[in-house]
Order: structure tokens, then C-alpha cells, then sequence
């Protein structure tokens, strides 16, 4: 798991491009930027994301994951009464914001003015109103409005809160957005259940840039709804996104920079083949520091911090590279150019893109340097750029990369995993056999392109070519069976096929090769949540994973998910929380801003109002 978290619904968690099952699995989900805003279950017609396999739901896959949290119960929702796509952009034609119940409704009663109830009075205001209303003469509609409020009793509740949400349809038409909250919210106080003012008073707040209050108007929209309203959905996504984003920006600036966990750092690495940096010292290198030798020798072993810097990362001694390759590079050392690579690699590992881009671009302006070093600081940033959702540039920089090292398996092996993010399928399977006829026996390259295949297949609901896919990963398997990507890959696409016996199966193996890979414990605990609905046995896999890595994030945002689907919305919080503190991106962290703020609001929808959506 280099670069990305294992979680599909989250394509560039890391410092660059995923190499593993954790990049390649992300096809089910286009990276926002390519796919023209972004989807939370990926583009039309792929596979479950992350969070569908744990939650078994079947949301709208053109609504954000921020929002999934929101709407993921629509298909267990007990409230009906969905509106679909439907406007609210007129006001209401009767009194009572619920169904019709043949009372204050209709035309005044009795044939003149002194004959009439003051209710009856109100109606005819309001109906008036609504005349003015649906010919354009807004003033006119909200002159009547408020003479129907003036003249409606206090008591009645109901047939109030019609006029005030009428009045606010009708400022909202002359967009005077603080006027349009003001009338919601007295229609909200006397019917706290009316749907119509509170989603009406939600479009206020947003035009208010009050983010946290239209959330909390639009969640309740939701709950109310059953989940079945796309406007209610799509907006309540629009806001998660914008505070997410809003949030992250200001954490992310501030955030003290974290070394991820051994197992992701030696993953990362090993998912380069043509890396200087990444091999164990040379024996030349070795050779000058075990020199007996005084003098120059020892000026070698005390002032080479590339050297050192090495030997640190094969101790797994990983905080102490940065400060190495420091004073090799302020040094102007003999490896000045491998310090600067590596200390950009560390600095992306930690979450810092922007104290790595200047060392990845010294290197790249280097022309006498090593031409693999060059073209591994090419991939690196064009990884880094995919991260911060620029595709353009990402491509630019791996296309330059293999320009300059033609011969470089690993630009054709991570390109391929771009091309893939990028919904562009072939040019990735080319790019998956260009990396396999350079390195034939790269295992990982010949699963993710079966993988790519299979998703290509897939999404094209082809079943030959899914059928064919299938053998291929058998065929993978076999032929590598020490391969735990293999076998994660492949129960992807068995848990798509709904062969989740077989799934189960490939992920027991990978934890036979990989036992310490966290991710794996996290993949295989959702499978249960899908396959068994068995949430004890899923929340034990989970804490296993976090057992393993307690810097795993996705382990504590997947135990967020199911938390939010029990009920328990503070645990959901807390597990939210905890990976916010362990993202390693600012994208990534605003995709858990998301998550976490859906959660919070939810709390403050149920002390408000008393609704709690329906839970596992």
C-alpha cells in the first residue's frame, strides 16, 4: 500500500502514485479533477466504492462522498414521500404544509367580506397571493402574504407557517436572501416538520455563506424526505465540500507533520523498482564508511549525511532521513542530488508538498544528474500534482519521464495507474505491458493490469470480457503466488461479482503473506458488513487493523462509517477526528472534514428536531 490508503473511495491519500491495490483499486472512483467534479461512488457505471461495500446502500453515484453519510439509508429510510428532482420554487396552495384534510384550504367561504371568519379573511390574502405570485408580481405576493398573516389567528399554527413560507417563496424570487431566512424560520417555529420552509431557509443560508446552518436545514431536508429528494442531496454535498474544503485548508496549514507508519513507508518503496534512493547501500558506499583508515575516511562516515541517511532508512529509523539529507545538501555533497530526492520522498511521505516540490524540482533541472534519479523525481511530482487534482501537469511530468528514461519500468507502471484515475483504460493496459516487457516478472504490474481489464469490462457490463478478467486474476495468481496484491485485487473484483465466499478467501491469503498490512483487516471487515451484515465481525476486524497501525486513517474512517450507520454519532465523530489528524493530504482531509461534519450535523438535526435517521 505505497502512496494511497487502501480505500477505493479515496484515490491520493499519500505522497504520490499508489503502486499497489490501493491505487489501482481507486478506478472505482475518478479522481475529482478528471471525472469534472467528482462522484462518490466513481463515474458512470463502475463498481461499489469503499463506503457502499460497507454500508450495502445504493446512493446516487453522481452525489458526492462527503454527503454519504446523509443519504446512505435511503433504500432503509421508513419515510417515503420522495419528491425525485422536483422544484420548490412555488408557494404553498393550501394552508397546511401536510396533506390535504379538507380544512382551511380552497376559496373563502360564503359569499361576501363581512360574512368571513378572520381566517377565512387570511385565506383569501394568501390565495391572492399566490395569483400575484405565479404572474411574476412578487411585491404585489408579498403585500398579500403579510396581510394574511396579520389577519390569521394566533393559534393556528399550520395555516401561519403556510403564510410565512409563502412570503419567503416570494422574497426568494426578489433573492432577498436575509428576508427569506427570517420567514422560514417563523414558518420552521410553528411547524418544525415543514419541509419545504426549512429547505427553503437551507438555499438562504447558502446564499448567506452560512455553511454550518444550511447543512444542519438540509440534513434534516433529507431524514424528512427519506432520502429520496436530488436537490435536497446534491446541495447538502455542495455544502460538506465547501466547509471540508474550508476547513482542511486551515488545518492542513497548521498541522504538525506526522512519518506515517513503517509498513506504509517500506510498501511505498517497494513500489519502485528503478529507485536509487529506495536500494540498500551500495557496497561502494559501504566500503567508504567501513574503511579502517583515518583521515579521509572518517571525514566521509561524519559529514556524509546522504550516506547516513541511508543507513537510518535501513534501520527503519525514519525520522532522522530529513535532517540527514540536510546537511548533505547544504554540504553541496557528492550525493547531493539522491539527498534532495529522498528528503522531497520523505517530505511527501509526511504531507509536506510544498517543502518537496523545490527538492523534486532542483532534481529535475539537474542535467548531469543520474537520469533514473531525474525520472523518478518526475514521477514522484507528477504523483504530487494528481494529489492536488491538477491532471494536466501530472500527465506533462510523466510523459517527461519517460521521454528522458525510456527504458524506466516503473514510469509505465505508475503512469499506467494515472491513465487508469483518468478513465482512460487502454492507454493504461498499454502502458501495464510496456512496464511487464521491461520486468517480467513484475507480479504487481501483470495484477493491475488484469485489474484494469476487469474494470473496464465491468463497467462496460461486458460478461465475456468480465468472464475472461476473472481467469486472468486465477492466471496471476498462480503464477505468482507470493503476490498479496494478487489476491487483494482479485477479491475486488469477487465482492463485485458478489462471490464474496471467494473474496473472503483471497483477502485470508493476503494476510497470510502480508500480516501486518492493516488495510487488508479493514478490506476484509467490510466484506462481512456485505456479505453477512455482520457488524460485530466487521468492527473486530477494523480494531484489529488499528491494532496493527494505529496510524492507519482509513481504518478509523471506516469505523466512522459503520459508527454513523449503528447510531452512534459521537464515537462517529471521535474515529472521524482521529483520521483527520493522520491525513496525509489536504484533499484527504477535507474528504474527512466531510464525513465528519455530516456526522455532527446530524447530532445537532436530532437535538433540534428529534430526528434521527434509521440505523443498522
Amino acid at each position: 500500500m505505497p502512496l494511497a490508503s487502501a480505500d477505493p473511495s479515496r484515490s491520493w491519500a499519500g505522497s504520490g502514485l499508489a503502486a499497489s491495490r490501493a491505487g489501482i483499486m481507486a478506478a472505482s472512483k475518478p479522481v475529482e479533477a478528471a471525472a469534472g467534479g467528482g462522484s462518490a461512488g466513481g463515474g458512470q457505471g463502475s463498481g461499489l466504492p469503499r463506503w457502499q461495500l460497507a454500508l450495502a446502500v445504493g446512493a446516487p453515484l453522481l452525489l458526492g462522498a462527503g454527503a454519504l453519510y446523509l443519504w446512505g439509508r435511503r433504500r432503509r429510510a421508513t419515510r417515503g414521500g420522495g419528491k425525485g428532482a422536483s422544484e420548490r420554487k412555488t408557494p404553498e396552495g393550501r394552508a397546511s404544509p401536510g396533506p390535504a384534510d379538507g380544512s382551511g384550504g380552497g376559496q373563502p367561504d360564503g359569499p361576501g367580506g363581512d360574512e368571513m371568519s378572520p381566517l377565512d379573511r387570511a385565506q383569501a390574502a394568501k390565495n391572492q397571493g399566490n395569483k400575484y405570485f405565479k404572474a411574476g408580481k412578487y411585491e404585489q405576493a408579498i403585500l398579500c402574504y403579510t396581510e394574511a398573516i396579520s389577519l390569521c389567528p394566533a393559534e393556528k399554527n399550520a395555516d401561519l407557517s403556510t403564510f410565512y413560507q409563502n412570503r419567503a417563496a416570494a422574497y426568494e424570487q426578489l433573492q432577498k436572501w436575509k428576508e427569506v431566512a427570517q420567514d422560514c424560520t417563523k414558518a420552521v417555529e410553528l411547524n418544525p416538520k415543514y419541509v419545504k420552509a426549512l429547505f427553503r431557509r437551507a438555499k438562504a443560508h447558502e446564499k448567506l455563506d452560512n455553511k454550518k446552518e444550511c447543512l444542519e436545514d438540509v440534513t434534516a431536508v433529507c431524514i424528512l424526505e427519506g432520502f429520496q429528494n436530488q436537490q435536497s442531496m446534491l446541495l447538502a454535498d455542495k455544502v460538506l465540500k465547501l466547509l471540508g474544503k474550508e476547513k482542511a485548508k486551515e488545518k492542513y496549514k497548521n498541522r504538525e507533520p506526522l512519518m506515517p507508519s513503517p509498513q506504509f513507508i517500506k510498501s511505498y518503496f517497494s513500489s519502485f523498482t528503478d529507485d536509487i534512493i529506495s536500494q540498500p547501500l551500495l557496497r561502494g558506499e559501504k566500503s567508504d564508511e567501513d574503511k579502517d583508515k583515518e583521515g579521509e575516511a572518517s571525514v566521509v562516515k561524519e559529514n556524509c549525511g546522504y550516506l547516513k541517511a541511508k543507513k537510518y532508512m535501513e534501520e527503519e529509523n525514519y525520522d532522522k532521513i530529513i535532517s540527514e539529507c540536510t546537511k548533505e545538501i547544504e554540504a553541496k555533497g557528492k550525493y547531493m542530488a539522491e539527498a534532495l530526492l529522498l528528503r522531497a520522498t520523505f517530505y511527501l511521505l509526511i504531507g509536506n508538498a510544498n517543502a518537496a516540490k523545490p527538492d523534486l524540482n532542483q532534481v529535475i533541472d539537474m542535467d548531469n544528474a543520474n537520469v533514473k534519479l531525474r525520472a523518478n523525481a518526475l514521477i514522484k511530482r507528477g504523483s504530487m500534482y494528481m494529489q492536488q487534482q491538477q491532471p494536466m501537469l501530472s500527465t506533462q511530468d510523466f510523459n517527461m519521464a519517460a521521454d528522458i528514461d525510456p527504458q524506466n519500468a516503473d514510469v509505465y507502471h505508475h503512469r499506467g495507474q494515472l491513465k487508469i484515475l483518468l478513465d482512460q483504460v487502454e492507454e493504461a493496459v498499454d502502458d501495464f505491458d510496456e512496464c511487464i516487457r521491461l520486468r517480467p516478472d513484475s507480479a504487481l504490474a501483470q495484477a493491475q493490469k488484469c485489474f484494469a481489464l476487469y474494470r473496464q469490462a465491468y463497467t462496460g457490463n461486458n460478461a465475456l470480457q468480465v468472464q475472461a478478467a476473472m481467469k486472468g486474476f486465477e492466471d496471476v495468481i498462480k503464477k505468482f503466488p507470493k503476490c498479496a496484491e494478487g489476491y487483494a485485487l482479485y477479491a475486488q473484483a469477487l465482492t463485485d461479482q458478489q462471490q464474496f465466499g471467494k473474496a473472503d478467501e483471497m483477502y485470508d491469503k493476503c494476510i497470510d503473506l502480508e500480516p501486518d498490512n492493516a488495510t487488508t483487516y479493514v478490506h476484509k471487515g467490510l466484506l462481512q458488513l456485505q456479505w453477512k451484515q455482520d457488524l460485530d465481525k466487521g468492527l473486530e476486524l477494523i480494531s484489529k487493523a488499528i491494532e496493527i497501525d494505529n496510524k492507519c486513517d482509513f481504518a478509523y474512517e471506516t469505523m466512522g462509517t459503520i459508527e454513523v450507520q449503528r447510531g452512534n454519532l459521537d464515537k462517529a465523530i471521535e474515529m472521524f477526528n482521529k483520521a483527520i489528524n493522520l491525513a496525509k493530504s489536504e484533499m484527504e482531509m477535507a474528504h474527512l472534514y466531510s464525513l465528519c461534519d455530516a456526522a455532527y450535523a446530524q447530532t445537532e438535526v436530532a437535538k433540534k428536531y428529534g430526528l434521527k435517521p434509521p440505523t443498522l
